[in-house]
């Protein structure tokens, strides 16, 4: 693991979090009265069975989905139903599940379109900042984004948001439709290389025993409303969590999903 849960340098983060929030469609909540928060230089995940509202509450946080009621807070001050310019104006750098990169362009102009908010001459060099963190991305620059593979196109979409110095990441199922392998090194040597930046990262993730290895905190989302919360080791000393989320209890040697 490139770092261990709570091991960030000092600090340049926001913290980012919610009061009572619900969110939803057509004024119908689906998410429902969840109050979460996330700290500079913290992992902290998101589980949950489909349907549970996961996805739901990470737009909420970007103003893609309407909060009905409660509070968004970013840097202590209130900002419910901003816009998603808004959003990452201020620093909070959102990947969506899909339509996370621009296929018809290379890797190059990806990351040019991240600096959209950027004085034009400040953005090489944020390209190359981003190369050091990804610098798999470096070897690919002039290819298609619609060309790359499933890890590839989700490194290149994180390292699109990181072009804007984002004090937050909200991370929308980095590793749907990857094979385990892969899935694991993304949130293994990727996701908390961001954290270990000293920003806030909020991520939604399937593989519930994967991203527990990486996450400092985990709230468990059913039916809209959190269900539990806590470190990975208070989840996973809950018999209910490890059945309900985890499959039951790993036998010695068993290989993570």
């Amino acid at each position: 693991m490139s770092g261990e849960p709570g091991a960030a340098p000092a600090l340049r983060g926001a913290a980012l979090e919610t009061e009572l929030l619900s969110a939803g469609y057509a004024g119908r909540p689906v998410v429902q009265e969840l109050s979460i928060r996330v700290s500079p230089g913290e992992v902290v995940s998101v589980v949950g069975p489909n349907g549970s509202g996961k996805s739901t509450l990470l737009k909420s946080l970007v103003g893609v989905v309407q909060v009905l009621s409660g509070k968004v807070i970013w840097d202590g001050a209130e900002v419910t139903n901003w816009t998603p310019d808004a959003a990452a104006r201020a620093g909070v750098g959102y990947v969506p599940q899909v339509d996370d990169v621009f296929a018809p362009l290379t890797v190059r102009e990806n990351l040019e379109m991240g600096g959209y908010l950027l004085p034009r001459r400040a953005v090489p060099e944020r390209i190359t900042h981003v190369l050091e963190v990804f610098p798999q991305l470096g070897r690919m620059l002039t290819r298609k984004a619609g060309r790359l593979s499933g890890g590839e196109r989700k490194m290149l979409a994180m390292g699109r948001v990181l072009i804007l110095e984002p004090r937050a990441f909200i991370l929308d199922e980095p590793t749907a439709n990857l094979a385990p392998a892969l899935a694991l090194s993304l949130l293994d040597e990727h996701v908390r290389q961001l954290s270990a930046t000293g920003a806030s990262v909020l991520i939604v993730e399937q593989r519930a025993r994967a991203v527990l290895a990486i996450s400092d905190r985990t709230y468990v989302l059913t039916g809209g409303r959190c269900q539990m919360e806590g470190t990975p080791a208070e989840l996973t000393a809950s018999p209910d969590f490890v059945d309900t989320f985890l499959g039951g209890r790993r036998r010695t040697g068993d290989p993570q999903e």
